[in-house]
């Protein structure tokens, strides 16, 4: 039996700057300010989206002066992977094999 995903951690991470923002934080830890750069997003609009990643348990925070730097949790993308693991298993174990279920 496969494992289940946490569809509403797909959904945070299925926003295009959301997704990006995590693109960038799996190569360094960043803060507000080097993802503005990066991102091209008004301040206001990256901290909001921060905000739900680091409420989903996605980035975890570093604060460091009068900055915040975030940081990708790993084991999140991890429990992500090994379920479209299992997925691409499944549909390849099964692709010339499926049975059709009748009407």
């Amino acid at each position: 039996m496969m494992t289940s995903v946490d569809t509403e951690l797909m959904r945070v991470i299925a926003d295009p700057l959301r997704l990006k923002i995590v693109t960038l934080l799996a190569g360094e830890t960043l803060c507000t300010t080097h993802l503005v750069a990066e991102t091209g997003a008004r301040q206001t609009n990256l901290s909001n989206h921060l905000r739900v990643l680091r409420e989903a348990g996605v980035v975890e925070t570093e604060p460091c002066g009068r900055f915040t730097y975030y940081r990708l949790r790993p084991d999140v993308v991890d429990a992500l992977a090994g379920f479209f693991t299992e997925l691409a298993a499944l549909a390849h174990s099964t692709h010339d094999t499926a049975r059709k279920r009748s009407c």
